[in-house]
């Protein structure tokens, strides 16, 4: 029997990721000054208001203010008629010395003996539903509010009304086995200027503008098979409240870390609890579920299985994971057990905090661009020598491959 999925993104403009763009932001500038750094930065942000607090442990030296106007102005809140503009908004910080107890347990003699930064579970996940191996609904959220991002910033004058904040939600009919059919149901909220004097005209005018500008432009940029997903019949709502005029920081406050489902897998798969933004990759909730998606989505690309979900967990201190657990929903390849896939995972993969970070280049100042529109599903790119989204390579299919016989 059919049924429904649905998964929701926010865009660059949403208070919850203005705090983790800037928690990320300052987070690179410490990494491009100490790889060495130890840092756990939350930002709190509301009307004409930026908090940042945090524990640090490093001989850098950031200007936090300066990072913060810019990635405000950056994001696109550069008007006082919005409520939270990036050059009068007052900024507070109360960063100080990380707790000396924590950075005992990081810090080894020997480096690849580094302990787990904090106990806990991450996930990772990988399915076929598209190319980047990430769940479809989340995928389409993504993409919809970079499509309109990019209009945004560089196209203003197609909908020139366009404010930063933005939610997008995807609903997918799926088939009892997981595969995709349509897409039933979209919901676009977008932050806009008061450009009538009537409520409805304006609505009107953006629902027009998504389905004349954004949906086309979104389902050309897509691969055949999801392109033909959309076949005329979805259910759109576009600010279905009528109205969004007061929007981001001014209209909600933002956290850091609070839009960890939007940060994943959209719902699907699992997560540990943890959030990413802000954390130097001594915190295992960061490379510990970076590396969790890296194995889900190598072993999906070898064909061990069409879905998979790796576990791993760690104790504070200590550098071997104290678990890894994978779960390929009866879609496995190789006629081996989930718990057979899983030891030969640890054999395969080491798993130390320390090694990840080799793996991964996690200690360089790559964190920002993750930090809206998912850190998982993203395309890898080389900039001035640095490898971002490293999580993301599929450089261990073939080993895997050869590993199970594939």
């Amino acid at each position: 029997m059919n049924h429904l999925f649905t998964s929701e993104s926010v865009s660059e403009g949403h208070p919850d990721k203005v705090a983790d763009q800037i928690s990320d932001a300052i987070l690179d500038e410490y990494l491009r000054q100490d790889p060495d750094a130890c840092v756990a930065c939350e930002t709190f942000c509301t009307t004409e208001l930026v908090v940042v607090g945090g524990e640090v442990s490093s001989s850098a030296r950031v200007d936090v203010p300066a990072t913060v106007r810019r990635v405000i102005a950056r994001i696109g809140y550069t008007k006082p008629e919005y409520g939270f503009d990036a050059a009068s908004c007052k900024i507070i910080s109360t960063i100080h010395e990380q707790s000396a107890d924590i950075h005992r347990g990081v810090v080894r003699e020997v480096p690849d003996e580094q302990g787990a930064g904090d106990q806990g579970m991450m996930f990772g996940y990988a399915c076929n539903d598209t190319q980047e191996y990430m769940p479809l609904a989340l995928s389409l959220s993504h993409r919809l509010l970079q499509t309109l991002a990019d209009i945004r910033h560089n196209e203003p004058e197609l909908m020139p009304y366009l404010r930063p904040d933005a939610k997008a939600q995807f609903t997918i009919e799926f088939t009892g086995r997981r595969t995709p059919v349509r897409v039933h149901t979209i919901v676009l909220s977008t932050q806009h200027d008061p450009f009538d004097d009537d409520d409805e005209r304006m609505r009107a005018r953006i629902e027009k503008d998504v389905r004349g500008i954004v949906l086309p432009r979104l389902v050309a940029s897509l691969p055949e098979r999801t392109a033909k997903l959309f076949d005329g019949t979805a259910i759109l709502h576009v600010n279905p409240t009528g109205k969004f005029v007061i929007g981001g920081p001014a209209g909600d406050t933002g956290l850091t870390g609070r839009k960890i489902i939007v940060d994943t897998y959209g719902g699907r798969g699992a997560h540990g609890g943890g959030a990413f933004s802000g954390k130097d990759p001594s915190k295992v909730d960061r490379s510990g579920a970076y590396a969790a998606r890296y194995i889900a989505k190598n072993l999906v690309a070898a064909g061990v299985a069409d879905e998979c979900l790796v576990q791993v967990a760690y104790a504070i201190g200590l550098a071997e994971p104290v678990s890894v657990f994978v779960d390929t929903y009866g879609t496995g390849h190789t006629g081996l057990s989930d718990a057979d896939i899983a030891r030969q995972v640890r054999k395969l993969f080491d798993l130390r905090p320390a090694a990840i970070i080799r793996k991964l280049g996690l200690k360089n100042p790559i964190y920002e661009p993750a930090a809206a529109y998912g850190h998982m599903g993203r395309k890898p790119f080389v900039r001035d020598g640095l490898q971002f989204f490293s999580w993301e390579l599929l450089d261990s299919v073939d080993r895997i491959r050869e590993a199970f016989g594939l």
